[in-house]
């Protein structure tokens, strides 16, 4: 006689995730993992789930989220959820909420605050392990996987200083490191064009990514420069792996610039080099050609130096705002200038503090400088970050979309949103959002795959689901397998399709009829369901 099952999904086509054509079939489930697939009388089942002429398929995998800037406030994730999205990969471009150094937490929250809710904000651990032993205890929607930040480490060490560590404070760094890859992380990340990793040095990299490499983690990298100085942060990436002989994974692959236009052809042959001789380099792809980040990245690096505090004093000074402005306007040569390279006019508000300004999010700093009556752009960049103590988020568009097209398609690829889980009334619900946010998935397999023809559905599902399970080291998931956990999408190809765009970002996609977590079902046909099953997935020693 055939076992019961908990759940029976019937009649679907199943996208295994390893780039195998679907195949029909029915998935039973007990409690959190699938128990055979199959033919299976629905009979025996506590609930089916109808899925006929629908794509059944693994829980996608977010290789890249910053979600966990806003699990502690909104566990439900909904706007990653809805799209499918059961795993994220978070502690990303070098910035994680662990490790804490209680002397240098106030420099750390004041450079986390655009990302953050406008509440005041506790960070009661110290060490990586009880931050995830703090996050165990929250009731998540979806599975986490965990990264520790280069830069919290830095922070946590030596503060917002633009130096090289001292001995005893690298010993530090790698203590930090080592502490958190015993406790579960699977990897460190960087940031290179932010505070402070933007201070650190190769060599420094390399040093830390060598105790990653003992714990069989991957080092993540929002590498150097992604317009001018592409190639040479590419290389710089590829050096820190193949020297620490740990794996290689470059955040958010993209071209930005028009001078950087056409140049992923070079980036992947360069991966194609390393892996020949044995690095193994990988990389993640947002589908769009805007980015988003901190509206205070456009200023040069030494002006973070000391964290936001000191950073708002420099901009105080007519003088040091004097030498600031002649540096955005001429750049520098080891130095790419986001603003020289997208221009005023694509440069978009996305989210600010203040209620009164609240009329200028969705608007270009050129189209601010006029609404604010300000002399130039330069003005009105200055006086909003002083206004708004830096709390600014920018859209800015500054890529192509042939190149966008060209890194979809590399061998090396995967996806991630570069997002973080928000809800369209939820705490975290400000300004107006990358359309990633809510729409990253649904979009690639409607318009890139579907309508543009640029992947095959079944090889953008395996790059949504078993590569980056392949990636972090998630043995049991990413895979629609007898054993393997119950981490399931229910999809139409035909009708699945984001609905976000850049002015009404926070609209949930069409055509995801439902998600499975951990064997329970997280979304059905009326929405988010009262389900939290998720769990935080630790890196096996």
């Amino acid at each position: 006689m055939q076992r019961p099952f908990d759940i029976a999904i019937v009649n679907g086509k199943i996208l295994d995730g390893t780039g195998n054509p679907w195949f029909k079939g029915d998935i039973g489930i007990v409690r959190d993992r699938i128990v055979k697939i199959g033919r299976i009388d629905a009979r025996i089942a506590k609930r089916v789930v109808e899925a006929s002429e629908k794509a059944v398929c693994p829980g996608f995998i977010d290789a890249h989220s910053h979600s966990d800037m806003s699990l502690i406030f909104d566990p439900r994730c909904e706007s990653t959820i809805r799209q499918g999205i059961t795993t994220l990969v978070v502690g990303q471009c070098g910035m994680s909420l662990a490790p804490i150094n209680p002397k240098f937490e106030r420099l750390l929250k004041r450079d986390l605050a655009p990302f953050l809710p406008r509440t005041k904000i506790q960070f009661p651990w110290k060490t990586f392990k009880q931050y995830l032993s703090r996050m165990n205890r929250l009731r998540l929607t979806c599975n986490t996987v965990h990264l520790v930040g280069h830069g919290t480490v830095r922070v946590a060490a030596m503060g917002f200083e633009e130096r090289d560590p001292t001995l005893r404070e690298l010993d530090v760094m790698r203590a930090m490191v080592a502490e958190a890859m015993k406790a579960g992380a699977v990897g460190m990340s960087s940031g290179l064009i932010y505070p402070p990793g933007v201070f650190s040095k190769t060599r420094e990299l390399i040093e830390l990514a060598r105790v990653v490499a003992k714990y069989s983690g991957v080092y993540f990298s929002h590498i150097r420069g992604e317009g001018g100085t592409l190639i040479n942060a590419v290389k710089e990436a590829i050096k820190i792996g193949e020297s620490a002989g740990t794996p290689v994974h470059i955040s958010h692959h993209k071209a930005a610039g028009r001078r950087a236009w056409g140049k992923t052809k070079e980036t992947l042959r360069l991966m194609e080099s390393a892996r020949s001789r044995g690095v193994d380099v990988t990389y993640d792809q947002y589908p769009y050609t805007a980015g988003m980040t901190s509206l205070a990245t456009l200023l040069p690096p030494w002006v973070h130096e000391g964290g936001m505090d000191k950073l708002l004093e420099r901009l105080r000074n007519d003088e040091t705002w004097m030498k600031i402005r002649r540096e955005l306007e001429t750049g520098t040569p080891d130095r790419e200038s986001m603003l020289n390279e997208a221009g005023w006019k694509r440069i978009i508000v996305s989210s600010v503090r203040s209620e009164s300004l609240k009329r200028l999010e969705g608007k270009s700093m050129a189209e601010i400088a006029k609404l604010l009556r300000k002399r130039d752009e330069f003005a009105a960049l200055r006086d909003l970050l002083l206004e708004e103590r830096g709390e600014v988020t920018m859209i800015i568009f500054h890529m192509d979309e042939s190149d966008v097209e060209y890194a979809m398609r590399g061998r090396y690829q995967m996806f991630g949103t570069d997002s973080w889980s928000v809800s369209p009334t939820g705490l975290l619900s400000k300004g107006k959002p990358h359309p990633r946010f809510y729409g990253t998935y649904p979009r690639i397999l409607g318009h890139y795959v579907r309508e543009e023809r640029i992947l095959q559905l079944e090889d953008a599902v395996r790059r949504m689901t078993s590569f980056p399970a392949q990636r972090i080291g998630l043995k049991d998931r990413g895979i629609v397998r007898e054993g393997f956990y119950a981490d399931i999408v229910i999809f139409n190809p035909e009708t699945i399709n984001d609905r976000a765009t850049y002015d009404q970002p926070s609209q949930f996609p069409d055509g995801i009829d439902s998600v499975l977590v951990n064997g329970q079902v997280v979304v059905d046909s009326d929405g988010l369901t009262r389900a939290r099953p998720g769990r935080i997935l630790l890196k096996e020693h």
